[in-house]
């Protein structure tokens, strides 16, 4: 395996999670209902997919369709684990003090 191809297979979604999640939490800050920041990140992932992998990677629009459906869907999953983690820690804070 080249290290390129490490690379774009490896660190580059990681960063457009990162980047799919800062975007929605813009959408977010600015008014959205949380309850569409889901459809948010499967957009803003399929958008960075497309983006990223079709038109600089030159990946198939299908295989670039299915990494950015990852991305996005990652970068949903990481927000409700986030969101529950800092529920249970307030939670647990309330209970304390």
């Amino acid at each position: 395996m080249d290290v390129n191809e490490l690379i774009n297979q490896l660190i580059t979604p990681v960063g457009q999670v990162a980047l799919v999640m800062a975007l929605a939490e813009l959408f977010k800050r600015c008014g959205c209902d949380n309850k569409y920041i889901p459809i948010v990140d499967v957009v803003l992932g399929l958008i960075s997919g497309l983006g990223v992998f079709c038109l600089m990677l030159h990946y198939s629009v299908i295989e670039s369709v299915i990494l950015g459906l990852a991305i996005g869907l990652s970068a949903c999953g990481l927000f409700s684990g986030v969101k529950n983690i800092t529920q249970d820690v307030n939670k647990g804070d309330e209970n304390n003090g």
